[in-house]
């Protein structure tokens, strides 16, 4: 079988590209032809597919970088050119999409379908729904956008702050609407049961919403589970990005008050300076800033828990699933996807936003006996590339 993967970046800056390289790396090793495209920028990983990229644009670049950014979101512009190439060139059977809005654009949904290729569609967040893709306005969850009242994005202006952003967010979804969306592609990959009742809830046919966990990939997964045999020390720790929605500051503020508990908190982010001034001198917080894949693996491995304070809808963070993997519970927000992966043999969950909710779940969590080899040898199969790849293969071929 031969497969297009399409996502917008080509190197591991976020989840979503993390996931499109695993697939590719899990495709070839079954022996499927796999292609990529993406918009061609610095960073990418070095590829022979990056002569078909797309040109890069950047919304930041001034007026003619925001014109410029407006046609590529209406799909009036190169992508589609370019795209048309590779398909010629390549002939796939499957074009796989990933996060291919704003720097890509649906156009490439559309110019797949028109060339008789199976179109699936992987939703690493709710941009189909939501036209700020995030579910927040004003840093709290919303729901107002869903069943295509997509017009509210104007009155919270929740795509950045800003009426500008907000309102080519809205044009976006205007011209993209659901009723495009199913007419071109076969099958939407949800990560969790979450997403896939978001989806419905905002309109989309049930029966074309398929539910398939990310997973960890081999290399991944060996070295967490070799980690997992690593004797546990008596601190806990978060492995993510430091920004609101994350709600790594009502982890702090929390633990703050429970000085016999150390938190070492791994990641970078917009908040990363405010917070280190604001909790980095107490004795139990420790910021290690950026870790490799080995640093993470390592600091997880060791940890009696590990904290998703998420306030937002998470999908199907990686964040769970890897920690599970190394054999480490996890002590997660009760939203999103989040509840779904947890349950009491391998972690706890809390209210949401609730600091004196999640103290009470950390307590419990140091004092409880984790099997933790159980944990990892759970997370190891269900998150099992072979699992992931047999789903994906059933929905290719419909």
């Amino acid at each position: 079988m031969r497969v297009l993967l399409v996502n917008k970046f080509y190197y591991p800056r976020g989840g979503d590209c993390v996931v499109t390289m695993a697939t590719e790396r899990l495709l070839s090793a079954h022996g499927h032809d796999v292609a990529v495209f993406a918009m061609d920028y610095p960073e990418n990983v070095d590829t022979p597919w990056r002569r078909y990229f797309a040109p890069q644009i950047a919304f930041d670049g001034g007026l003619s970088g925001k014109l410029g950014g407006v046609r590529r979101m209406l799909g009036r512009d190169a992508v589609g050119e370019c795209f048309t190439r590779l398909l010629d060139d390549f002939q796939p059977d499957v074009v796989h999409l990933h996060n291919i809005h704003s720097y890509l654009s649906p156009v490439v949904a559309r110019i797949a379908h028109e060339h008789g290729c199976r179109v699936v569609w992987t939703l690493h967040d709710y941009k189909l729904v939501c036209p700020s893709y995030s579910m927040l306005a004003g840093g709290k969850p919303c729901r107002r956008c869903l069943g295509g009242a997509t017009r509210n994005v104007l009155a919270t202006r929740c795509m950045k702050g800003s009426l500008a952003a907000s309102a080519m967010a809205w044009v976006e979804a205007l011209v993209w609407p659901r009723e495009k969306l199913e007419q071109w592609v076969d099958a939407f990959i949800c990560p969790s049961e979450f997403m896939r009742q978001t989806m419905i809830e905002g309109g989309f046919t049930p029966n074309k919403l398929h539910v398939v966990n990310n997973s960890v990939d081999n290399a991944k997964r060996e070295a967490l589970s070799q980690a997992a045999d690593e004797p546990r020390e008596d601190y806990c720790c978060y492995v993510g990005r430091l920004s609101h929605e994350k709600g790594v500051e009502t982890m702090l503020r929390a633990l703050a008050d429970e000085p016999s508990l150390t938190v070492k908190v791994a990641g970078g982010g917009p908040l990363e300076g405010e917070l280190r001034g604001k909790y980095g001198n107490l004795p139990n917080v420790r910021f290690l800033g950026h870790l490799d894949a080995k640093g993470v693996s390592e600091l997880l491995s060791r940890a009696k828990f590990s904290f998703v304070p998420s306030e937002w809808y998470e999908n199907n963070p990686l964040s769970v699933i890897e920690a599970l993997t190394a054999g480490t519970p996890v002590v997660g927000a009760n939203i999103g996807g989040i509840p779904e992966l947890i349950d009491d043999s391998n972690g706890l969950t809390f209210e949401s936003g609730n600091a004196a909710s999640l103290l009470d779940a950390a307590r419990m969590a140091r004092l409880h006996r984790w099997d933790t080899a159980a944990i990892a040898a759970e997370a190891s199969w269900r998150f099992a590339p072979e699992r992931h790849y047999q789903a994906l293969l059933s929905i290719y071929r419909g």
